[in-house]
């Protein structure tokens, strides 16, 4: 393994970790490369479990024996004190170990659609609730996560770290739109239930489908479009109380979740 000690900050192999406080910057550079960025080693190592080829790992001195360890003998490792690698990332490593690895192929729709539930992200673009649904998933046994075109990257860093890295065992697919989510879902006969206040919702608790259900979630706030919430077979809420009308979206997935575990089993 090339373990590079006095590196230059402007190297090529390190222009997707360059700027990483800029969002918009980040997303662009993934656009291009085709990678996504792993942070801390308990991460790296995930992604690697999971066949995930790293390009190059930045990491402070401490972490080298590890990260060798772990990686294939061609993955250039750029080794730096905390200024050096600031440098690159702009910001201060606390966590000691940045990689860039490559972005798995995208999977088909219909091969996460094998009977039990899925959840299926709509317009949802704040990354720790992105993350969190996806521990959920992988906690309470969803066959994976569909996401909607305006739904936020999964692979983006903050996801990886809130999702504790289940973001790399959680199968997921985005779809080009909401017609062909729909289709996939027909032709596999999932039920679609949408999470939603609307006149027509069962509550949770009542709700004792018999087939398999794909789970529609929105973002907090403006919630589900009208017309999803139209075309779905069931509409469920979780009765609140106390003069509250709906939970966090990642605290509704694992309430849900929970629930259609409970009534398969």
């Amino acid at each position: 393994m090339p373990a590079h000690e006095h590196f230059d900050p402007t190297d090529p192999r390190l222009a997707p970790l360059r700027s990483m406080t800029d969002a918009a910057h980040r997303r662009a550079t993934d656009a291009v490369h085709g990678t996504y960025v792993a942070e801390s080693l308990p991460v790296l190592e995930r992604a690697v479990a999971a066949g995930h080829r790293v390009r190059s790992v930045l990491i402070a001195p401490r972490w080298l024996a590890q990260v060798q360890q772990i990686t294939a003998s061609d993955v250039d490792v750029f080794v730096g004190e905390a200024d050096e690698l600031a440098a690159v990332t702009g910001f201060d490593m606390h966590r000691g170990v940045i990689a860039v690895v490559e972005r798995p192929a995208p999977r088909r729709l219909d091969s996460l659609l094998d009977g039990r539930p899925v959840v299926v992200l709509e317009n949802i673009t704040d990354q720790a609730n992105i993350g969190s649904i996806f521990r959920n998933a992988a906690a309470l046994g969803a066959a994976g996560v569909l996401l909607t075109p305006s739904t936020g990257d999964p692979l983006y860093r903050r996801s990886i770290r809130v999702s504790m890295g289940t973001v790399f065992q959680v199968p997921w697919a985005r779809a080009t739109s909401w017609r062909e989510l729909r289709s996939a879902l027909a032709a596999a006969e999932y039920t679609v239930a949408a999470l939603a206040l609307d006149p027509r919702a069962i509550e949770l608790q009542d709700y004792h489908p018999t087939g398999p259900v794909a789970l529609i979630l929105g973002a907090e706030g403006p919630g589900l479009a009208p017309e999803i919430v139209a075309s779905a077979h069931d509409v469920v809420t979780i009765p609140m109380s106390a003069g509250v009308d709906s939970l966090n979206v990642a605290a509704t997935s694992a309430i849900a979740l929970w629930h259609l575990g409970r009534a398969r089993r």
